[in-house]
């Protein structure tokens, strides 16, 4: 008998999970069909070329190095690289949680327990900066055109993410020699993902993107897939 509750609680629990997953999943689906900025404003022009670039799971920001609107040399200086390529054009540069960015270099060293400690919360974030050929942003790159206002708007909410507008960087954290990492504002978990905090600063510099983007593809089903 005791037996029979002990278990009838722990199925319980698990279809207690599992709906909660279902209605996280199910909620970021319906959202993409009710996007912000779904009609942008015809006056925009498309002054600056940007992308967002997805590796399927994580997505980040890819801006021109140098524009009108700010040159990222300035804030991400190259003395905190490795041996950044010379002929660099871009920057990518994408937020996460600490602990997962500093200890999972690739997918290989992903355990359960590492995302399970993301995804729970508690740890502070990262942002993640790499310097980028052209011929660097393949597949996965989503094309983002941006007047001078929505690229000033994108730009300033990235700042705005290092502590006190200053890019300090983390002292020998690099995943190879173009790649470097900063301190930066806020805490990851299951409802403050590296994915919301791209799609949050699309919404605010009047991109069409969905309400809530928790997943990779919800930052990017309403941009055009491109091989710049």
């Amino acid at each position: 008998m005791v037996l029979k509750r002990w278990l009838r609680r722990v199925a319980f629990t698990l279809l207690g999970f599992v709906a909660l997953v279902g209605l996280y999943v199910a909620t970021a689906c319906v959202l993409v069909f009710w996007p912000a900025n779904a009609k942008p404003s015809n006056d925009a022009t498309a002054d600056v070329q940007a992308w967002v670039l997805s590796n399927g799971v994580h997505t980040d920001y890819v801006f021109p190095i140098r524009s009108a609107t700010v040159d990222w040399l300035q804030v991400f200086p190259l003395k905190d690289f490795k041996a950044p390529p010379p002929d660099a054009e871009f920057i990518a540069i994408g937020w996460g949680d600490r602990e997962f960015y500093l200890n999972t270099p690739t997918w290989g060293d992903l355990t359960a327990a590492r995302a399970f400690g993301a995804l729970s919360g508690g740890n502070r974030a990262l942002m993640h900066v790499s310097y980028l050929r052209r011929n660097q942003l393949g597949r996965g790159a989503y094309s983002l055109p941006l007047s001078q206002a929505q690229y000033a708007q994108l730009a300033g909410y990235v700042r705005a993410a290092l502590p006190s507008g200053q890019a300090t960087p983390i002292a020998g954290a690099h995943y190879d020699s173009q790649d470097a990492f900063y301190e930066a504002e806020g805490g990851y978990n299951l409802f403050e993902t590296c994915n919301t905090w791209t799609g949050r600063g699309l919404r605010r510099s009047g991109v069409t993107v969905s309400r809530w983007t928790p997943f990779d593809f919800t930052v990017t089903w309403h941009l055009k897939p491109v091989r710049p």
